[in-house]
C-alpha cells in the first residue's frame, strides 16, 4: 500500500504540475476525467479508493503553488491567483518575475505548515462556530468591499461603478445557461489579457530576469501568514466562497499591504484553502471544492486514520511542489527574454482566445471582451483592480442576502 500511495503523490504532483503551467486547465477537469473512468481503475487490484483520493490531494496540493506561474509570465490568471496578475506583472516588468513566484511560494509553504499545525483547533472550533459564520460572514463581506471602497479617497465612486460593472458581468457568467467553465473567460478579461492590453499599449519590454531572493522582515512574514491561514481557514468551511474573497478580507485584516506581503497572502490563500476544506468534509461532511467533492464520491465517509493520510500528503505534495515551482520559474525567467515581447503578448492573448472558444464557446467569448474594457479602466484611472472582485463579491452577498 505505500508504494502504491507514494507513486500517485508523484503522479499527482506531475499532473498538478500539467494542469498548474497550462491556462485553461484545471484540476477539478482531471478529477471529472478520474471520475469518469474510476470504474475501470477500481478493477485493477492494487488501486483502490484511498489511492485515487490520494492522487487527487496531491493533484489540487500541487496545482495551488504551480498555478502562480501562467498568472505571472503570461497574465493567465485563475480565481485564486486573478488579484495577484498585476503585482507580478510589475515584478515581472522590473526584472524580478521569479521574485514574485518565490513570494507566493514562501505564503503557500508556510500557510500549509501553520495550517496543519493548527488543523487540531480548528477540528474542535468548526463544529462550534460554523452556525455563527454561515449568519455573520456576508456582513464581513460587506464590511470589506466598503473598507475597500472607502480607500479609494480620489476615485470612490469610480470604485463603486467598477464593482457593479464587475459585479453584474459575474452574475451574468454564472448564470448563464450550458456556459462551461465560466470563471476562466471572466478572469482572462478582468484581470489577463486588460493587463496585457495596457503593456502591449505602452509597449513595454521584458528585461533580463534576476534570479533574486525577496528581502522579507520577520514582522512582515509573521502578520502575513497568520492572516492568509486565517482567511483561507474561514472560506474553505463555508458555500459560494473561495480565494479571491479570502483575498478581499486578507487585504482588510491587513490594513497596510506591501506588494510582497500581498503576494504572500496570495499564495498562502490558494493553498490552505484547499488544504483546510479536509477539515470541512470531516466535521462538518461538507465539501467546498470540486477536488474535495470528488474524494467524497470516491470516499463513502473519511476515518481519522484516512484523514491523517491526507494531510500528510497535502504537506508532501506541497513540499516537492514548492520545489518544482522554484524550477520552473526560473526555467520560464530564462526563456522569456529570448523572445519578442509584443509577439509573446499577442501570441498570449490569441491563445487565450481560442482556449475561451473551446471550452466556453462564442458567449465566453463575449464575456472575455466585456471583461477586457472594464479590467482596462482601473489601471487607466490609476486604482486598485482588487474592486473587480466585485465578480464574484456580489453574487456571492446577494447568494446570503437573498
Amino acid at each position: 500500500m505505500i508504494i502504491e500511495i507514494i507513486l500517485s503523490i508523484f503522479l499527482g504532483i506531475l499532473f498538478g504540475i500539467i494542469t498548474g503551467i497550462l491556462p485553461g486547465v484545471h484540476p477539478n477537469t482531471v478529477v471529472v476525467g478520474l471520475l469518469a473512468i474510476s470504474p475501470f481503475l477500481l478493477s485493477f487490484p492494487f488501486i483502490t479508493p484511498l489511492i485515487l483520493a490520494v492522487f487527487i490531494i496531491s493533484v489540487a496540493t500541487s496545482n495551488t503553488f504551480l498555478d502562480t506561474i501562467p498568472s505571472c509570465y503570461l497574465g493567465a490568471p485563475e480565481e485564486s491567483t486573478a488579484l495577484g496578475v498585476l503585482p507580478m506583472h510589475r515584478y515581472l516588468l522590473n526584472g524580478k518575475g521569479h521574485e514574485a513566484i518565490v513570494l507566493t511560494i514562501i505564503g503557500g509553504l508556510y500557510s500549509l505548515i501553520l495550517g496543519v499545525l493548527l488543523t487540531p483547533i480548528l477540528v474542535y472550533t468548526l463544529k462550534l462556530i460554523f452556525p455563527f459564520l454561515q449568519k455573520t460572514i456576508v456582513y464581513l463581506l460587506i464590511f470589506s468591499v466598503i473598507y475597500l471602497i472607502y480607500k479609494e479617497k480620489k476615485h470612490r465612486f469610480l470604485a463603486i461603478i467598477i464593482f457593479l460593472l464587475s459585479g453584474i458581468l459575474g452574475m451574468i457568467a454564472l448564470s448563464f445557461p450550458n456556459l462551461n467553465q465560466p470563471l476562466f473567460p471572466l478572469f482572462s478579461g478582468l484581470f489577463g489579457i486588460s493587463t496585457l492590453a495596457i503593456s502591449l499599449k505602452s509597449e513595454s519590454k521584458i528585461p533580463k530576469q534576476l534570479i533574486t531572493f525577496p528581502k522579507l522582515t520577520k514582522r512582515e512574514v509573521l502578520k502575513t501568514i497568520p492572516i492568509s491561514v486565517f482567511s483561507g481557514g474561514l472560506v474553505s468551511a463555508l458555500p459560494a466562497l473561495g480565494s479571491s474573497q479570502a483575498a478581499i478580507m486578507g487585504t482588510s485584516l491587513l490594513r497596510k499591504t506591501t506588494q510582497s506581503s500581498f503576494l504572500m497572502m496570495i499564495g498562502g490563500i490558494n493553498t490552505v484553502n484547499f488544504v483546510l476544506s479536509f477539515v470541512s468534509i470531516y466535521v462538518i461532511n461538507r465539501a467546498r471544492n470540486g477536488a474535495v467533492v470528488g474524494i467524497s464520491q470516491i470516499l463513502e465517509k473519511i476515518s481519522f486514520n484516512e484523514f491523517l493520510l491526507f494531510i500528510s500528503v497535502a504537506l508532501i505534495s506541497g513540499g516537492l511542489a514548492a520545489i518544482s515551482t522554484n524550477y520552473l520559474s526560473k526555467t520560464f525567467s530564462n526563456f522569456i527574454t529570448k523572445v519578442n515581447y509584443q509577439y509573446l503578448i499577442l501570441s498570449i492573448i490569441a491563445f487565450v482566445i481560442f482556449l475561451v472558444l473551446i471550452i466556453s464557446g462564442f458567449y465566453g467569448f463575449i464575456i472575455l471582451i466585456v471583461g477586457t474594457f472594464i479590467g482596462i479602466i482601473p489601471t487607466l484611472k490609476n486604482i486598485g483592480k482588487n474592486h473587480l472582485m466585485g465578480c464574484l463579491m456580489l453574487p456571492v452577498i446577494l447568494f446570503y442576502l437573498l
